[in-house]
């Protein structure tokens, strides 16, 4: 009965390590650390804003080559996770900073790497680079992501350009624990900016743009043939802006048939190749390009032989691609009005004044979202943190309570056996505590062991924290 009974109290108190007090004590500490991983995302780049189109076609990164970038990127700089976002508007580099390394030192760093993967001086670049680590660097990738740093504020493009640009560095093994918890809570607040606000109610994205141009000029669309070149996400837009504006005929043109016949059988437009462009330019009033070659696929010549078979009449191109797909020169031909995407700068003004009201709100939701992207971090990682802590310290119990059982079996004193389970149990529950503690006094980290105190339960966290502010 003595046995029975010891061993019926020793399970009835097998729960010990339970104790809600470890767990809100250890997510304190992973609050501290969850703060941690966010300083160590660091952003370099150039924009719209910083650089011009001559400076961002030259660093603009080609779809098939970002695999390798990333690969390079991670093997020749100090970052161990990385994502490459290129469009035509901007350049930006995503990276993970090593432990005890300045965000500023590494920011340098990428930005050498930027203009020497390139081959251009690096000297023609820095004017033109920003740089951000820490919060700093969430905000701006959530900013982006929500469209409030584009040349069009609230454009929608650049959120599945963000995403897609994450899906491709996570398939080329450029992503890690860092970047894969960090972007979709990016995504998640960039999204919520978009649906509890109207910064996207009135289209004013370069495509949109580019359409509010033709139509200025040209007020019977009716009457009017388009010839885009490309068959991207750009070219996309703007074929259905061109359908809602009434235009008469629509030509769209790409490398590949194929994919140039699929955009064309929703928009009952012809498809021809590439390459074909030069015959049907004459027929074409309206020229817009967005495609993703790295040398103009349209020059000088074949412009002016196709306004002199036109008889003068004026045609209007806009080369929304970077690098561009038509040559600069063209604008020098009677007759052709060449635009750029920095020409669609004025473009655009009036609708954005639409969208300014807005903005304040996108940016209190970015602000509050940017907390709730700490949250995020904390709950995922405390939860594994919790998890394995309490897991090990469930394996020492069972440890401890099955060796006692078997002492008590044997008909050893049950008040020993208490006395051994409890101090045995102990030494092992505060073993790496105590040797972190050990190690840290050694260290001469007076605020980390004074913080590790605090998690403990040695000192209250909130007092530690303001004692540590009084010293600063």
């Amino acid at each position: 009965m003595v046995k029975h009974s010891a061993t019926k109290s020793f399970s009835s108190r097998s729960k010990l390590v339970n104790s809600k007090c470890y767990d809100s004590k250890l997510r304190r500490l992973v609050r501290v650390s969850a703060r941690l991983m966010l300083n160590k995302l660091v952003v370099v780049g150039v924009n719209h804003d910083s650089a011009s189109v001559e400076l961002r076609e030259q660093i603009a990164f080609a779809p098939e080559k970002v695999n390798d970038s990333l690969s390079a990127l991670i093997r020749d700089t100090q970052v161990s996770e990385s994502v490459i976002l290129s469009t035509c508007n901007r350049t930006e580099l995503y990276g993970v900073l090593p432990e005890n390394v300045d965000g500023v030192v590494v920011s340098d760093q990428l930005s050498h790497w930027l203009a020497s993967h390139h081959g251009i001086d690096v000297n023609q670049l820095l004017p033109s680079v920003y740089r951000n680590h820490g919060v700093a660097a969430a905000s701006h990738l959530v900013r982006v992501a929500a469209g409030l740093n584009s040349m069009v504020l609230g454009e929608p493009q650049i959120f599945g350009q963000m995403k897609s640009a994450f899906a491709v560095a996570q398939e080329a093994g450029a992503v890690g624990f860092h970047l894969n918890m960090i972007f979709p809570e990016a995504f998640r607040i960039a999204k919520k900016v978009r649906t509890d606000t109207a910064i996207g109610e009135n289209p004013v994205s370069v495509a949109y743009a580019a359409v509010d141009l033709a139509r200025q000029i040209f007020s019977d669309m009716e009457r009017s043939t388009a010839l885009l070149l490309g068959a991207g996400e750009t070219i996309e837009l703007v074929a259905r802006h061109l359908r809602d504006a009434g235009l008469g005929k629509l030509i769209i043109a790409n490398r590949t048939l194929e994919r140039a016949e699929q955009l064309a059988s929703q928009f009952d437009a012809e498809a021809i190749l590439l390459a074909d462009v030069t015959q049907r330019l004459p027929d074409a009033d309206i020229v817009i390009s967005s495609t993703g070659s790295q040398l103009p696929i349209l020059g000088k010549g074949a412009a002016e032989e196709a306004v002199k078979a036109r008889r003068w009449r004026p045609v209007l191109m806009i080369d929304l691609a970077v690098p561009r797909d038509i040559e600069p020169q063209v604008a020098e031909i009677p007759d052709i009005y060449l635009y750029t995407v920095d020409d669609m700068r004025e473009v655009i003004e009036e609708n954005l004044r639409l969208r300014a009201s807005e903005a304040s709100k996108a940016d209190e939701i970015v602000v509050s979202g940017i907390e709730a992207l700490k949250d995020g971090l904390l709950e995922r990682q405390s939860a594994d943190v919790v998890k394995t802590y309490r897991d090990s310290a469930l394996a020492l119990q069972q440890a401890e309570l099955d060796k006692a059982l078997k002492m008590l079996e044997k008909g050893a004193d049950p008040e020993e056996v208490v006395g051994r389970l409890a101090r045995d149990l102990t030494n092992k529950l505060i073993h790496a505590p105590t040797a972190g503690l050990r190690q840290l006094a050694k260290e001469g980290g007076k605020r980390d062991v004074s913080r590790l105190a605090a998690i403990l339960g040695l000192t209250d966290i909130d007092d530690e924290r303001d004692e540590g502010a009084t010293l600063q």
